[in-house]
């Protein structure tokens, strides 16, 4: 089968699925950013009781929880699953 003899989709179909589906990846980045968030708070709070240096996962979880809230403002730019 040719490339010219296959019927052509109008313009512009799939667009509202891949829409959906690109909700669904910030989903799947939040929910990892999330879950790495958790494990930074526990480890940097776990340095600080114990009084060893912890500053570089206190960043590294501002870092983690910054990149979060960015994600999260994008996600709820994109419209809403169904």
């Amino acid at each position: 089968m040719q490339n010219g003899s296959r019927p052509q989709q109008a313009k512009g179909a799939g667009t509202r699925s891949r829409l959906v589906r690109s909700g669904e990846d910030f989903d799947i980045i939040i929910g990892f950013l999330g879950f790495w968030a958790l494990v930074l708070l526990v480890v940097t709070v776990w340095m600080e009781v114990t009084a060893q240096p912890a500053l570089g996962w206190a960043l590294g979880l501002l870092a983690t929880l910054l990149a979060l809230y960015g994600m999260v403002r994008l996600r709820r730019k994109l419209p809403a699953r169904k």
